[in-house]
Protein backbone atom coordinates (compact mmCIF):
# COMPACT_ATOMS: atom_id res chain seq x y z
CA UNK A 1 0.00 0.00 0.00
CA UNK A 2 1.26 3.30 -0.76
CA UNK A 3 2.59 5.24 1.90
CA UNK A 4 2.13 8.72 -0.17
CA UNK A 5 -0.61 9.89 -2.58
CA UNK A 6 0.94 12.44 -4.87
CA UNK A 7 -1.23 14.20 -8.38
CA UNK A 8 0.95 14.99 -11.90
CA UNK A 9 -0.63 17.35 -14.26
CA UNK A 10 0.67 18.64 -17.77
CA UNK A 11 1.41 22.11 -18.58
CA UNK A 12 2.29 22.89 -22.22
CA UNK A 13 4.72 26.09 -22.96
CA UNK A 14 6.96 27.32 -25.59
CA UNK A 15 9.76 25.04 -23.99
CA UNK A 16 8.19 22.04 -23.57
CA UNK A 17 5.54 20.20 -21.66
CA UNK A 18 5.83 20.99 -17.96
CA UNK A 19 5.39 18.09 -15.37
CA UNK A 20 3.35 19.45 -11.96
CA UNK A 21 3.17 16.84 -9.37
CA UNK A 22 1.90 17.85 -5.31
CA UNK A 23 1.67 15.71 -2.43
CA UNK A 24 -1.55 17.22 -0.13
CA UNK A 25 0.17 20.18 0.80
CA UNK A 26 2.99 20.97 -1.44
CA UNK A 27 4.69 21.01 -4.97
CA UNK A 28 7.39 18.20 -4.81
CA UNK A 29 8.57 18.10 -8.38
CA UNK A 30 7.72 20.07 -11.28
CA UNK A 31 10.26 19.01 -14.59
CA UNK A 32 10.04 19.08 -18.44
CA UNK A 33 8.49 15.98 -20.02
CA UNK A 34 11.36 14.56 -22.44
CA UNK A 35 13.65 14.88 -18.62
CA UNK A 36 10.84 13.46 -16.17
CA UNK A 37 13.85 10.60 -16.37
CA UNK A 38 15.16 12.95 -14.34
CA UNK A 39 11.77 12.88 -11.67
CA UNK A 40 11.09 9.32 -11.49
CA UNK A 41 14.06 7.81 -9.14
CA UNK A 42 13.85 11.41 -6.77
CA UNK A 43 9.89 10.67 -6.05
CA UNK A 44 11.42 6.91 -5.86
CA UNK A 45 13.28 7.68 -2.98
CA UNK A 46 11.93 10.64 -1.17
CA UNK A 47 8.16 9.62 -1.91
CA UNK A 48 8.77 5.98 -0.75
CA UNK A 49 5.91 3.69 -2.21
CA UNK A 50 4.03 7.29 -3.60
CA UNK A 51 1.01 6.10 -5.68
CA UNK A 52 1.31 8.83 -8.45
CA UNK A 53 -2.34 9.72 -9.71
CA UNK A 54 -3.27 12.20 -12.45
CA UNK A 55 -5.23 15.12 -11.46
CA UNK A 56 -6.42 18.30 -12.98
CA UNK A 57 -4.32 21.67 -11.38
CA UNK A 58 -3.41 19.81 -8.20
CA UNK A 59 -3.15 22.87 -5.58
CA UNK A 60 -3.58 25.15 -8.03
CA UNK A 61 0.27 24.53 -9.34
CA UNK A 62 -1.28 24.59 -13.05
CA UNK A 63 -2.44 27.34 -13.38
CA UNK A 64 0.13 29.01 -11.11
CA UNK A 65 2.23 27.77 -13.87
CA UNK A 66 -0.15 29.40 -16.87
CA UNK A 67 -0.10 32.49 -15.06
CA UNK A 68 4.37 32.47 -15.05
CA UNK A 69 4.06 31.22 -18.42
CA UNK A 70 1.83 34.50 -19.30
CA UNK A 71 4.40 36.82 -17.61
CA UNK A 72 3.09 36.92 -13.80
CA UNK A 73 6.37 36.41 -12.35
CA UNK A 74 5.44 36.54 -8.67
CA UNK A 75 2.49 33.75 -9.70
CA UNK A 76 4.35 31.06 -7.51
CA UNK A 77 4.98 33.60 -4.30
CA UNK A 78 4.05 31.88 -1.48
CA UNK A 79 3.17 28.36 -2.91
CA UNK A 80 4.29 25.58 -0.87
CA UNK A 81 7.44 23.21 -1.91
CA UNK A 82 8.58 20.22 -0.26
CA UNK A 83 11.80 19.55 -2.44
CA UNK A 84 13.24 16.53 -0.36
CA UNK A 85 17.00 16.38 -0.97
CA UNK A 86 19.59 15.78 1.90
CA UNK A 87 20.09 19.01 4.51
CA UNK A 88 22.42 20.86 1.70
CA UNK A 89 20.58 20.29 -0.96
CA UNK A 90 17.25 22.17 0.47
CA UNK A 91 19.20 25.12 1.68
CA UNK A 92 20.49 25.31 -1.74
CA UNK A 93 17.33 24.67 -3.43
CA UNK A 94 15.31 26.89 -0.87
CA UNK A 95 18.35 29.53 -1.33
CA UNK A 96 17.09 29.83 -5.12
CA UNK A 97 14.27 31.02 -4.40
CA UNK A 98 15.29 34.55 -2.89
CA UNK A 99 16.75 35.50 -6.55
CA UNK A 100 14.21 37.70 -7.91
CA UNK A 101 12.99 37.27 -11.08
CA UNK A 102 14.91 39.18 -13.45
CA UNK A 103 18.26 38.80 -11.43
CA UNK A 104 20.64 36.27 -11.68
CA UNK A 105 23.92 35.16 -9.40
CA UNK A 106 26.77 33.11 -9.78
CA UNK A 107 27.41 29.69 -8.24
CA UNK A 108 30.41 30.87 -6.04
CA UNK A 109 28.06 34.26 -5.03
CA UNK A 110 25.23 31.35 -4.20
CA UNK A 111 28.06 29.40 -1.90
CA UNK A 112 29.12 32.59 -0.59
CA UNK A 113 25.26 33.14 0.43
CA UNK A 114 24.88 30.17 2.32
CA UNK A 115 27.67 31.24 4.60
CA UNK A 116 30.37 28.62 2.43
CA UNK A 117 31.98 30.62 0.20
CA UNK A 118 34.05 27.79 -1.26
CA UNK A 119 31.43 25.49 -2.20
CA UNK A 120 30.62 26.48 -5.46
CA UNK A 121 30.93 23.33 -6.82
CA UNK A 122 29.02 21.52 -4.33
CA UNK A 123 26.40 24.63 -5.14
CA UNK A 124 26.67 23.57 -8.64
CA UNK A 125 26.07 19.97 -8.24
CA UNK A 126 23.13 20.39 -5.73
CA UNK A 127 21.34 22.70 -7.97
CA UNK A 128 21.48 20.25 -11.08
CA UNK A 129 19.90 18.04 -9.15
CA UNK A 130 16.70 20.35 -8.05
CA UNK A 131 13.45 18.77 -8.61
CA UNK A 132 11.25 21.49 -8.59
CA UNK A 133 12.16 23.91 -11.80
CA UNK A 134 10.91 26.93 -12.52
CA UNK A 135 9.88 27.27 -8.90
CA UNK A 136 13.22 27.16 -7.22
CA UNK A 137 14.74 28.89 -10.32
CA UNK A 138 18.05 27.35 -10.48
CA UNK A 139 17.95 28.75 -14.00
CA UNK A 140 18.90 32.27 -12.17
CA UNK A 141 22.42 30.80 -11.28
CA UNK A 142 24.89 31.18 -14.26
CA UNK A 143 28.78 31.26 -14.36
CA UNK A 144 31.00 33.80 -12.62
CA UNK A 145 32.12 35.47 -15.96
CA UNK A 146 28.59 35.76 -16.74
CA UNK A 147 27.98 32.67 -19.30
CA UNK A 148 25.13 30.42 -18.86
CA UNK A 149 26.50 27.41 -17.84
CA UNK A 150 24.18 23.91 -17.36
CA UNK A 151 21.01 23.67 -17.07
CA UNK A 152 19.32 20.05 -16.75
CA UNK A 153 16.57 21.09 -19.30
CA UNK A 154 18.66 22.46 -21.61
CA UNK A 155 20.58 25.58 -22.20
CA UNK A 156 17.32 27.01 -24.62
CA UNK A 157 15.50 26.62 -21.82
CA UNK A 158 17.49 28.77 -19.71
CA UNK A 159 17.65 31.09 -22.08
CA UNK A 160 13.92 31.06 -22.91
CA UNK A 161 13.49 31.76 -18.97
CA UNK A 162 16.04 34.29 -18.29
CA UNK A 163 14.34 36.00 -21.44
CA UNK A 164 10.83 35.68 -19.61
CA UNK A 165 11.96 37.25 -16.87
CA UNK A 166 13.97 40.00 -18.26
CA UNK A 167 17.08 38.73 -16.97
CA UNK A 168 18.95 39.22 -20.12
CA UNK A 169 18.05 42.29 -21.25
CA UNK A 170 19.18 43.83 -18.60
CA UNK A 171 22.68 41.73 -17.33
CA UNK A 172 23.82 39.71 -19.41
CA UNK A 173 23.56 41.25 -23.11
Amino acid sequence: MPTTRLWIDRVPSPIGELLVVTDETSLVALEFDDTEARMTPHIARYFKGADVVPRVDPLGMSRRMRAYLAGDLAAFDGAAVDPGGDGFQRRVWLALREIPPGETISYGALAARLGNPTASRAVGMANSRNPIAIVLPCHRVIGANGALTGYAGGLHRKTWLLRHEGALARQLV
